[in-house]
């Protein structure tokens, strides 16, 4: 797919009202979000996820003939199951604070709203500020500051209040 392609997409987008768009097609992903009216983010992908998690299968099948690993790993899973996630809505650089020398937006064990502002996300030179979405206690941070994050990544793990 060209850009051109992607910019006539975009417009439908705007022309549309439309907020969200997704396709597939001969292992070319794109996906376009956009809040509130503002600019659509733009998210590519060359291999479809499915492709890369059977790439990743025979990795995980090795682990899994160790019991002990296997149950630990599965306990884990159980006790993150009961958390909320906070994702990624879009791909960018991750950022705890508002500047470097700035308190960090949430810590663990800080209560959250859903309008409290929990990181920032930058993409192309774009600061987002993103939101819990939720109500409840932050119990782990899943990234490290200033690093690299994907569209849909969790970001955060939230105890449901």
């Amino acid at each position: 797919m060209d850009i051109k392609n992607i910019k006539k997409i975009i417009d439908l987008m705007k022309a549309n009202d439309l907020c969200e768009f997704e396709m597939e097609e001969e292992g070319f992903r794109i996906g376009i979000k956009r809040r509130n009216g503002s600019e659509p983010q733009v998210v590519l992908s060359s291999a479809p996820q499915s492709v890369m998690m059977a790439q990743a299968a025979p990795a995980m099948s090795a682990v899994a003939t160790t019991p002990g690993v296997v149950l630990a790993a599965d306990a884990a899973k159980e006790a993150e199951s009961k958390f909320l996630e906070i994702k990624s809505p879009i791909v960018g650089t991750f950022y705890r604070s508002a500047s470097p020398d700035a308190e960090p937006y949430v810590t663990v064990g800080k209560e959250v709203e859903g309008e409290t502002v929990v990181c920032i996300i930058e993409a192309m030179k774009v600061m987002n500020e993103i939101k819990a979405e939720c109500k409840g206690v932050i119990r782990k941070i899943l990234v490290e500051n200033a690093t690299p994050v994907q569209f849909g990544q969790v970001l955060f793990l939230v105890e449901p209040a």
